[in-house]
């Protein structure tokens, strides 16, 4: 399995796939913006197991979220 690294040597610290020097906003944009799986593997040399591991570090990113509600002012 795939994991996402950070090292402030490689894409000046940004989170990449492993192995790799593709950031995981790069993976996330693509998908967001409507490239299908095979475009985006074709695209920039990754594979369907790069691509979850940029899912799945959203998904924590997403997860570890916290939320603080603002009072609503009059």
């Amino acid at each position: 399995m795939k994991n996402v690294i950070i090292d402030p040597n490689i894409q000046h610290g940004q989170p990449v796939i492993e192995g790799t020097r593709i950031p995981v906003a790069v993976i996330l944009g693509a998908l967001a913006g409507g490239m299908t799986l095979d475009e985006i593997k074709k695209e920039y040399d990754v594979t369907d197991e790069d691509i979850r591991a940029a899912l799945r570090y959203a998904a924590e990113l997403a997860a570890d979220e916290k939320v603080i509600p603002l009072k609503k002012t009059s």
